[in-house]
């Protein structure tokens, strides 16, 4: 549904995307995720068609931004981080104008923009004036917006930037709600919004893509090893020493101590499942087994690890919505 191919964008001697290439395909929820600067709001840009590129190609649902642009606008719709309201109009005044721009039919605009109105779940704000809405309401009317002329491709640049808790949930289930009947490119540096959202997640860091995968392939490729949680009633035995000597075991570490029961970290090699072995040490060594399960490496972790260096500020020509 979207394929980026070899894309780079330069702004004079500043590289703000490098060579980058992924795709999207038909009903899936991407994350695009990097750190602020990363290159992020460039790339939604060219997708989108609001710039060029210096070099590469993308395609829209097989029309090239470049060569096809209002065929591939068409079929998309596009929530910048802060979305293009006009404060002195209501809701539904806006989103009829809108409607209009995007040429949907005069006879079909006051079905459409109740339908959009719905799915949006901004019903209950269609006659309040823009400028009065919250935060969650204007990112909601942004979506809403995008979604009026039916696009087969949204793209959102960091859709619950600045919200509280309760509207970051409601947006995420409205976002989630979406997939399937649209294709969606998520982008955003919070970390959750792409492990609770996202089926797919493209890291990328200093305008260069650094990996490309399900959020669970990640965290298993990128960990070098396994680890096994254990909590474990001592009574007065050493089992600490006597886990360390189980074969395929490279490392224990102490995480809490309450009298004689004690929460270890095992790691093993990766590959490597070995919790019958433990299970058994422990119950051979004559101490209770409380609890035993296999620890995954964190997003947050798989991140860090891959955004080795710190990220450098924001430039200006990426503003600070990148």
């Amino acid at each position: 549904m979207i394929e980026v191919k070899n894309l780079t964008k330069r702004y004079g001697p500043i590289t703000a995307v490098n060579n980058i290439s992924f795709r999207v395909e038909r009903g899936e929820i991407l994350g695009f995720l990097g750190p602020n600067g990363a290159g992020k709001t460039t790339t939604m840009r060219v997708i989108t068609g609001y710039m060029p590129p210096t070099e590469g190609r993308v395609t829209v649902a097989g029309f090239d931004v470049l060569d096809q642009p209002i065929d591939a606008k068409k079929r998309t719709g596009y929530l910048p981080e802060t979305p293009p309201l006009y404060p002195d109009m209501t809701v539904r005044d806006y989103l009829l104008f809108v409607a209009a721009i995007k040429n949907i039919p005069r006879m079909n605009r006051k079905a459409k923009v109740d339908q959009t109105l719905e799915r949006a779940r901004v019903a209950d704000m269609a006659d309040r004036y823009c400028w009065k809405l919250s935060k969650g309401y204007r990112q909601r009317v942004g979506i809403a917006q995008a979604l009026i002329h039916d696009p087969e491709v949204l793209i959102l640049d960091e859709p619950t930037a600045g919200l509280d808790p309760k509207q970051i949930i409601e947006t995420r289930q409205l976002i989630k709600d979406l997939a399937g009947d649209h294709t969606i490119v998520l982008s955003t540096h919070i970390l959750p919004e792409v492990s609770q959202t996202c089926q797919r997640v493209v890291i990328i860091n200093k305008g260069q893509v650094v990996a490309i995968d399900t959020p669970d392939n990640l965290t298993a490729q990128v960990g070098s090893s396994e680890v096994v949680y254990l909590k474990i009633d001592t009574l007065g035995t050493d089992v600490a020493a006597t886990l360390a000597a189980v074969p395929g075991v490279t490392n224990i570490s102490t995480t809490e101590t309450n009298g004689t029961i004690v929460s270890l970290q095992v790691e093993t090699q990766q590959g490597d499942d070995i919790r019958q072995q433990l299970a058994a040490t422990v119950v051979n060594q004559g101490a209770g087994l409380l609890e035993l399960k296999p620890m995954q490496m964190s997003l947050e972790e798989v991140f860090l690890s891959l955004i080795t260096e710190e990220a450098p500020e924001e430039s200006v020509l990426e503003g600070n919505d990148e």
